[in-house]
């Protein structure tokens, strides 16, 4: 890697391309950076010829942060299951998976297209069996897809990390059980990595398919309605029933009227924190029938991640009920306002339904009115499972796993091999095997047989922590290498918004932040709006947003629900059709413009914005 010369931004300024990995320099004071994470996830000399011939993009949708290296498992164990749907179950014909990279700490991808015709030959067939058994059985299958997903979860639930006993319980031996604590905690551990991968790999069962039979619903309306918008083909899927991303938010609008109907509602407006407001309802029957009410939506409701879930650090809303009650309050001061807090459902179902009538009529013949139907409830059927796989696994299941892994490394702190529970997730998920055997070794050898850990791991962890805060103050290129002629595989597409146009845009001459006045991005969910921006990077934040300001921040995640109720508009950074973003504002009728690049970057807080969600325009007055 380059330790020196011209920054990636100059690169892109004045030769119009991406860098290539070699060109990017190593963040001064990280040097060595590259020990913290397996090499095989590196790029490297020996695979050079490789690497620089592929289109990297930086997958901040996911992985906005540099890793540490425990969350990279997320990132790994993800497109790992991705790719083989993609290439070995389903076998898409023109689409291989995705490759990816660390660079300076940060997640890039490289989506791969199949360009061999015997290649896309031989798979049809396969595609064509095996997609069309699950398209023919959507429904049941996805019935059984529910129960495959929570045992995971109750599997997760119910293992355990404790401290090394002084000696084995008798049961040990009256039981003959044969093993002890050293296998118990290695099979644990074993068990919730492997738990890990088994929620992403039945994550991906369906996903791919979801996708996919979007884009065949808008190849045929492409085809029919040359004139049609991206966003018009959306909005026929608008208010889609059954869509648990709504849940958790639908759970603290019952809470808020609820805490309103019991008198209680002055507990959450006192400006008390969580704590507080607990004890304060304890001490009436009203108070104590509405926490009995939270303590029923909490399993699984209050699992949701205060983020994406991809990173230890997005505690769920059961870790921290300070963001829940920041949701309640701000309904129940609506409430008082006179204002709604419901999703506009009915007016979206009958927005759906006009524009699918006057489309549909639009056809001149049966057998194009039949392909429009087949194709649109293809798509119908499928579709509410673009979201809600999004609560099972990355909320309610990923909450779950981070906080096992925080068991295991309380239980290394309590040794001496950590300060705190949390410096575990400055160690790859394999990397936690050799240090487990330095203390169970210890333990088994006998009291006053030093492990190594104690001495050598703090400062390990000390330097780990330097480097990760140092590589989250640097700013990533947005792509690496040279750009495509075509995208084929469909979750860049679709998910991440990355076509060849997008990537023209990302290499545009920029002038500087403040003389940029206008941005284009993908065109998410149609109508303008105008107000002033409040730029929020994170869920933490959220609370600085203000009714009738527009949104704008780098991607959302469902504990974001709230705010859609008090913005006029969304602008995010990356993002297409199909993105979180994307579809949350089509549900709440709220223009949208989501894959603009440079949003958060561009516009400050307060800058007169209008946002036009039917062009996929951004104006910015200062």
């Amino acid at each position: 890697m380059a330790t020196m010369g011209r920054s990636w931004q100059d690169i892109i300024r004045e030769e119009g391309r991406f860098p290539y990995p070699r060109e990017v320099a190593t963040v001064p004071g990280t040097e060595g950076w590259e020990r913290m994470y397996p090499n095989y996830w590196l790029f490297a000399e020996d695979r050079r010829e490789f690497d620089e011939k592929q289109f990297w993009f930086q997958d901040k949708m996911h992985w906005m942060y540099p890793e540490p290296p425990f969350d990279l498992i997320t990132a790994v164990a993800a497109y790992s299951s991705l790719s083989s749907y993609t290439t070995r179950v389903f076998a898409i014909p023109p689409a291989n998976g995705l490759v990816i990279r660390v660079l300076n700490g940060y997640v890039y991808a490289a989506p791969q297209a199949v360009t061999d015709p015997a290649i896309m030959e031989e798979r049809g067939p396969l595609f064509g069996r095996r997609s069309a058994f699950y398209f023919e059985n959507w429904n049941d299958l996805y019935a059984l897809w529910v129960p495959k997903m929570t045992a995971v979860i109750d599997e997760l639930k119910q293992l355990q990390f404790k401290d090394m006993p002084k000696y084995e319980d008798d049961a040990v031996v009256l039981e003959h059980r044969g093993v002890n604590s050293i296998y118990n905690i290695l099979e644990s551990y074993s068990k919730l990595i492997l738990a890990h991968y088994k929620a992403w790999q039945i994550h991906f069962e369906f996903l791919n398919l979801v996708y996919l039979s979007y884009l065949m619903f808008y190849g045929f309306c492409k085809k029919a309605f040359p004139e049609i918008s991206d966003n018009t083909i959306a909005k026929m899927l608008a208010g889609a029933p059954g869509l648990m991303m709504f849940q958790p938010d639908v759970e603290m609008t019952k809470l808020a009227r609820l805490a309103l109907y019991l008198g209680v509602a002055d507990v959450f407006t006192s400006g008390l924190s969580a704590d507080e407001s607990i004890a304060e309802l304890n001490k009436t029957d009203q108070g104590k029938r509405w926490l009995e009410a939270m303590e029923n939506a909490k399993d699984p409701w209050f699992y949701t991640s205060s983020g994406g879930g991809f990173y230890h650090f997005d505690r769920a809303w059961i870790d921290d009920l300070s963001i829940p009650f920041g949701h309640i309050r701000g309904y129940i001061e609506k409430v008082k306002r006179g204002e709604s807090i419901d999703r506009p459902v009915d007016a979206i179902i009958a927005e759906r339904g006009r524009l699918i009538k006057e489309y549909r009529d639009l056809l001149p013949t049966e057998d194009d009115k039949h392909a429009f139907d087949q194709t649109w409830g293809t798509l119908a059927m499928c579709y509410p499972y673009a979201e809600n796989h999004i609560f099972y696994v990355e909320h309610w299941c990923f909450s779950v796993f981070w906080n096992k892994a925080r068991e295991l490394g309380q239980v290394l702190a309590n040794a001496g091999f950590f300060k705190e529970a949390d410096d575990i997730f400055l160690f790859y998920h394999s990397d936690i095997i050799p240090i487990l055997e330095d203390l169970l070794s210890s333990w088994a050898q006998g009291p006053g047989i030093p492990p190594r850990g104690p001495g050598y791991w703090p400062k390990e962890v000390e330097w780990r922590k330097d480097v990760l805060k140092k590589l989250g103050e640097w700013a990533p290129p947005p792509g690496l290498g040279p750009v495509p002629e075509t995208i084929t595989e469909p979750f860049t597409i679709q998910l991440w918004g990355i076509t060849k146009e997008t990537l023209d845009a990302w290499l545009a001459p920029m002038p500087k932040p403040e003389e940029v006045n206008q941005l284009k991005g993908f065109a998410a969910s149609s109508g303008t709006a105008e107000g002033p921006a409040r730029v929020i990077l994170r869920v933490e934040q959220l609370d600085e947003l203000q009714p009738g300001e527009i949104l704008v921040c780098p991607v959302t995640s469902p504990s974001w629900a709230p705010a859609f109720l008090k913005i006029k508009a969304a602008v995010t950074d990356l993002g297409g059709m199909s993105c979180h973003a994307s579809i949350v504002c089509r549900e709440y009728g709220l223009p949208a413009v989501v894959g603009t690049g440079y949003a958060t970057t561009t516009i400050k807080n307060g800058d007169k914005l209008k946002v036009d969600g039917t062009q996929g325009i951004v104006k910015i007055e200062r």
